[in-house]
């Protein structure tokens, strides 16, 4: 699928991972630095509400898919590569493998000037975390590739929605008291996000002889314990009373991460196992290439005021929990033929509101994050737990924004699935289930003219489990969806008649 715009003589890039932190927030500063861009997604129907859809061209790929690399790849100069497979859990590392292997292969085969590749930075000696060592091979073989490659090397990224800043936020804000593992000691170089995006730009106009690596960090080396302890500061916290535990290994670590903060215990686990290396920057000659501003790096005290200033505007743009991982729940929906004469279990119940479909779309729009579910709160946080505890999202993902939704958020362990304004909001589940499963909250009218609120559950059950799960969780709907949709009805209902404008 493409979505053609006018062409010009600008520079053309590719930017892969747009449905990620750094990719959704790379595209506009390419814009800005003058060039034509194109964005390869798996689900490009993600990109519908981004600022800058009607300004790119859309190309449905997949890095294991050779051809659609090939299509995507065909006539760019700059491909940035973006793509990581951490979410994918245990097999991340032969995923990384693969795709990279494909994506160097496609890139020649097309001509492309250059790759550029944001990996991780280790140290040069010892041994490297699974994390690492696979962002280094992947390094490694786009610049073995035959194509020339920047490859730069970042630790810790700082800035609104970034997976290392919520992690820090998170442990920082619910534990004035904590036990922690060794790696807290450990010196890190963090880098602002804003310097990071700054050198991913620079990068496509190096000079074709140019086939390396580069170290990138911001002007600090702190211990995770310094950083916590800055961040506190600046947000107005308690000093934090941190107890080391040498015993404590990366997996009680993960699952510890996984209760108190956003990130889930399969992407936790090999950040723990990676903050055991210690990751400095061993050169800076990046800035024989791309100087640095005049202003200096930005440093990490700068870069939480900068992070918490934009989540107090309600300008978090990208996330890190809206990119969708290779093997998440997906297609086809319940609306599509392909699930016609297959196992489908539906909950399906309406309504009649006494509010107009303006605020009963200002308060569906609204839910989960801080706002909660309006339902049985014990029933969903205990939900929630169980699934953080087998490895799931539970719900401390929250949202990206209070009140903003666009297809492809994270809203707790859900993933928004489709979106039309004031009249349907499909959420797809990506709890650990035996099975895929939606939520639909539907607004119409009826032939009268008054507000009708539809609500539909639906279960795609995965073998016996999955329907013996069904069955096992049934009669709770009428509490929780049935109190759901009751309470969403009457929010609705109180609002003033000019709520939800």
């Amino acid at each position: 699928m493409m979505n053609e715009v006018a062409t010009t003589e600008r520079p053309l890039v590719l930017v892969t991972g747009v449905t990620g932190y750094i990719g959704g927030r790379l595209v506009p500063e390419l814009f800005a630095a003058g060039f034509r861009v194109r964005v390869m997604a798996r689900r490009p129907r993600h990109l519908t509400d981004r600022e800058w859809y009607g300004q790119v061209e859309i190309v449905e790929g997949d890095a294991a898919d050779s051809d659609s690399l090939i299509e995507a790849l065909r006539g760019v100069g700059v491909a940035y590569y973006l793509i990581h497979s951490l979410a994918a859990g245990r097999e991340f590392e032969s995923l990384d493998r693969i795709n990279a292997q494909n994506f160097a292969a496609a890139a020649r085969t097309c001509h492309v000037n250059r790759i550029v590749y944001l990996g991780g930075l280790y140290p040069a000696t010892g041994k490297l975390s699974p994390h690492l060592k696979s962002r280094k091979e992947v390094g490694e073989i786009f610049l073995a590739s035959g194509v020339p490659t920047t490859v730069l090397r970042a630790a810790v990224i700082i800035g609104s929605g970034s997976l290392s800043f919520e992690m820090l936020r998170y442990l920082t804000e619910r534990l004035p008291i904590m036990v922690t593992p060794r790696w807290i000691d450990t010196r890190i170089q963090p880098i602002a996000v804003r310097d990071v995006l700054r050198y991913l730009v620079g990068s496509a106009t190096m000079s074709p002889e140019i086939n390396r690596g580069f170290d990138i960090g911001g002007p600090n080396v702190l211990t995770y314990r310094e950083m916590m302890a800055i961040y506190a500061k600046i947000a107005g916290l308690k000093p934090r009373r941190i107890v080391t535990l040498p015993l404590m290994t990366p997996s009680l670590s993960s699952h510890w991460v996984g209760l108190v903060s956003p990130v889930p215990k399969n992407i936790a686990r090999p950040l723990m196992e990676s903050l055991i290396n210690e990751v400095i920057c061993k050169e800076h000659e990046i800035a024989g290439y791309i100087p640095d501003p005049e202003t200096e790096l930005t440093g990490f005290h700068r870069a939480v005021e900068l992070a918490l200033q934009r989540i107090q505007d309600r300008r978090v743009t990208t996330s890190w929990s809206s990119a969708v991982h290779a093997g998440a729940p997906s297609d086809p929906l319940p609306s599509d033929p392909d699930w016609a004469g297959g196992s489908l279990y539906l909950d399906e119940r309406e309504r009649l509101v006494e509010a107009t479909p303006d605020q009963l779309w200002y308060v569906i729009k609204g839910i989960g994050g801080k706002h909660g579910w309006y339902s049985w709160r014990f029933a969903w946080w205990t939900r929630g737990l169980v699934d953080r505890l087998v490895g799931g999202p539970g719900l401390r993902r929250g949202r990206r924004d209070p009140f903003d939704l666009v297809v492809g958020d994270a809203l707790d362990w859900w993933r928004v699935e489709d979106i039309e304004e004031k009249h349907l909001l499909r959420l797809r589940a990506e709890m650990r289930l035996p099975g895929l499963a939606w939520l639909e909250l539907i607004i119409e009218t009826d032939n009268q003219g008054r507000t009708l609120f539809r609500q539909r559950a639906l279960f795609h059950p995965m073998g016996p489990l999955g329907g013996l799960y069904w069955l096992m969780i049934y009669p709770f709907h009428g509490f929780v969806f049935g109190g759901m949709q009751r309470n969403i009805a009457w929010a609705a209902e109180s609002l003033p008649p000019e709520g939800g404008s």
